[in-house]
């Protein structure tokens, strides 16, 4: 039963997590070309970047959950087992969205500012005379 438990577990791990970022990576590109002020290759380069990093993470823990946990020993358990296991991948795949999101879209606010300084300015101070 734990062979077949963890089959099943790496299998659907895997597939969400490569159908996830497969998905995020193709929906996202948008975002960050905005963010990038409409520089494609560095936005393409980010978003590639990105996809690495997430299946380096997302895998990584998948592969570490393997080894925690109670062992099942009958189907029931079988079935509960993979629900927690999957649930966490998913709950962790869900986080790193939106943590993803939320740095892009404050990236993309700072840059639709343009060159305004963070603090307003108090007062100007006229340029040297021959300059």
């Amino acid at each position: 039963m734990i062979i077949i438990s963890y089959s099943i577990y790496l299998l659907l791990s895997i597939s969400v997590t490569i159908w996830v970022g497969r998905t995020l990576h193709r929906n996202g590109r948008i975002l960050l070309v905005d963010s990038f002020l409409g520089n494609e290759t560095l936005a393409d380069s980010v978003n590639h970047l990105l996809l690495v990093g997430f299946y380096l993470i997302n895998v990584g823990y998948v592969s570490l959950g393997l080894k925690y946990g109670h062992k099942p020993e009958t189907a029931a358990e079988a079935i509960e087992y993979l629900s927690t296991k999957i649930g966490l991948v998913l709950l962790i795949l869900g986080l790193m969205h939106f943590i993803n999101i939320k740095v892009f879209a404050s990236m993309r606010r700072r840059a639709m500012e343009g060159d305004q300084p963070p603090v307003r300015p108090q007062q100007h101070i006229a340029p040297p005379v021959g300059a």
